[in-house]
């Protein structure tokens, strides 16, 4: 009988790289700052999965995911009255930002028009992230946006 003996292990060259997902979730169900504390929310998550990864966070990158918070946020306080629930999940290859609202109004898309004062999100969304899911829960409706982390 043979037996194989693993080589020694060598002492790793860089600290470990944190793979698990990182997540948070917060409650942004209207109140006057909760945009802000949202945009906030966003800004911390995104410091510790700068953290996690041991890679810097770019600027871009972090503008990117508190704009489409802010844009997510801002329509489920503007179409419901009940409960706004805001998740942010990273890992190594893209922020996963989902909010939930109780409202079962699916946001629309219009044509791009410049001259249109407001119904840009959607348009925006679609040009920020790799992925954009709508789709209605028991409870209301629940967007899911995924941005790619380059």
């Amino acid at each position: 009988m043979t037996y194989h003996l693993p080589d020694p292990v060598q002492p790793p060259t860089a600290p470990p790289v944190h793979v698990a997902p990182l997540y948070c979730a917060a409650d942004c169900s209207g109140e006057a700052g909760s945009i802000a504390d949202a945009r906030h929310c966003a800004g911390t998550f995104m410091d510790r999965l700068a953290a996690a990864l041991g890679v810097p966070v770019s600027d871009r990158l972090r503008y990117d995911v508190q704009l489409v918070v802010t844009e997510l946020v801002t329509n489920a306080n503007r179409y419901t009255h009940g409960p706004c629930l805001l998740e942010l999940e990273g890992a190594v290859g893209s922020v996963i930002i989902t909010v939930s609202d109780s409202s079962t109004a699916l946001p629309r898309a219009f044509p791009p028009d410049p001259q249109r004062v407001g119904g840009h999100g959607i348009e925006i969304l679609q040009r920020i992230c790799q992925e954009l899911i709508v789709e209605r829960v028991p409870v209301g409706k629940r967007i899911r946006a995924v941005i790619a982390i380059s």
